[in-house]
């Protein structure tokens, strides 16, 4: 067993109310050394992930992985893991949102594992370790996220006269109108009520944290000033018709990317294989930048839905083997190297340099004209926002904004409006599930 930790950074606090398991812990023990290796299941919706469970089974004789494929999101697998944990049938490893772990927490699926890895967490970025640190105590081992960015047409940005990317959001405005002057059908980009991650990365990136912990309850601030300042923002973007309201990652959206009628978009780092995969006849006309910036001199940036880690669930039978091997999933050089490469995320080790599928991307640096584009989102991830919580509840959350956002939009209401809704909304939530919430 490795020795606790001498230090975690990003430490996160949670108030009483949200630690206390519901579901009572279950009883875990180690199978004898006589009956051969331990067996362990691991269920993930990551794509091509068998090659990194399969380098481990080949490089381990005491211990054998058993991977199961599962839905993402709430309806999918979240839900079949917590009543697996109910049932007392979970499995060892699980893949887990970073913005879920503290629902998971809230219903006692997780166990703490932090005797178990010791300082080697020490290997991941500050805030990505942290995204899965409550109270000094480590809950999940961080594999990847997605730093946000802007993917934008650099040749209609040129013939409309624009040489780089926006520094500012003034500069994206005075981008959107010079963008919709070259044709008119074009925009420079999509306002996507559909998507609750990608206007939570835009409220991560403007400012004020929607969720703190105080003391041991909650404080809520959904519809703080600079929240407000980004939907007032959109909503002259909107109203201006600068922008296309529209569903992004929808036919209609793809038909657009491909005809050059939207022509960015502010997405996680991952979302370069969809760009190229979907408008391959763009090649080398595409170009990454920082999100443009509230304040300049202080740059802030997100990552969409956070992003995952893998937690050994409440009940695992090998709690300690399951925590080594999502310990060496998501730190191997040569796994990190696999997962990256087949599209998990940016990789949640520190020292991305070391990770060969980072340093040489040749199919990826040409689509994009020969830009090296992991630089931009290395440097996106390293901006992004070290006072963002998710909340319990968050599934309550994400139907709120996406509700409340639709709804403005349809009627033609401020989305400020909106936003002061989903707060209210969120604090009722809370409250009548027991949590507290500071006045």
């Amino acid at each position: 067993m490795s020795t606790p930790p001498r230090r975690l950074r990003g430490r996160r606090l949670l108030p009483l109310a949200v630690t206390v398991a519901v579901i009572a812990p279950l009883a875990a023990c180690s199978a004898p050394a006589d009956e051969g290796p331990v067996t362990l299941t691991f269920q993930t919706w990551v794509p091509g992930i068998d090659q990194a469970v399969d380098l481990f089974n080949e490089q381990h004789d005491d211990i054998q992985v058993e991977l199961q494929t599962i839905v993402s999101g709430a309806e999918g697998g979240y839900a079949k893991m917590l009543s697996d944990v109910q049932a007392g049938n979970p499995a060892d490893v699980a893949q887990v949102g970073y913005d879920q772990m503290p629902t998971f927490l809230l219903n006692g699926a997780l166990e703490d594992i932090t005797d178990y890895v010791g300082d080697e967490v020490d290997v991941f970025s500050d805030w990505q370790i942290g995204a899965t640190t409550f109270n000094d105590r480590v809950y999940g081992i961080p594999q990847a996220a997605g730093p946000m960015g802007l993917y934008y047409r650099s040749d209609v940005f040129a013939e409309a006269g624009i040489t780089e990317a926006p520094a500012t959001w003034d500069d994206f405005y005075a981008a959107a109108v010079a963008v919709r002057a070259t044709a008119p059908d074009r925009y420079i980009a999509a306002f996507a009520p559909n998507q609750a991650a990608w206007m939570e990365g835009l409220a991560e990136q403007a400012g004020e944290p929607w969720f703190q912990v105080e003391g041991d309850a909650w404080k809520v601030a959904i519809d703080n000033p600079d929240t407000l300042r980004m939907a007032e923002y959109w909503q002259r973007l909107i109203d201006e018709d600068l922008v296309k309201v529209q569903a992004d990652l929808s036919s209609e959206w793809f038909a657009d990317v491909q005809a050059g009628r939207i022509v960015s978009w502010m997405s996680g780092s991952w979302a370069d294989a969809i760009i190229r995969n979907n408008a391959p006849e763009t090649s080398r006309l595409w170009s990454v930048g920082l999100m443009p910036q509230w304040d300049a001199a202080n740059p802030r940036s997100a990552s969409w839905s956070g992003g995952s880690a893998n937690v050994v669930l409440k009940g695992s039978a090998h709690p300690e083997q399951a925590a080594e091997f999502a310990l060496w999933l998501n730190s191997n050089l040569d796994s990190v190297s696999l997962l990256t490469e087949n599209g998990a995320g940016w990789p949640a080790i520190a020292d991305v340099d070391s990770i060969p599928s980072i340093q040489s991307a040749p199919e990826v640096f040409e689509f994009f004209g020969g830009q090296d584009i992991w630089d931009v989102f290395a440097e996106s991830n390293e901006q992004v926002a070290r006072d963002w919580q998710w909340p319990p509840l968050v599934d309550a959350l994400n139907a709120s904004l996406l509700d409340e956002v639709a709804a403005a939009v349809e009627s033609g209401t401020p989305l400020t409006e909106a936003y002061a809704a989903v707060q209210e909304r969120m604090v009722a939530e809370m409250t009548a599930k027991g949590i507290s919430v500071a006045d």
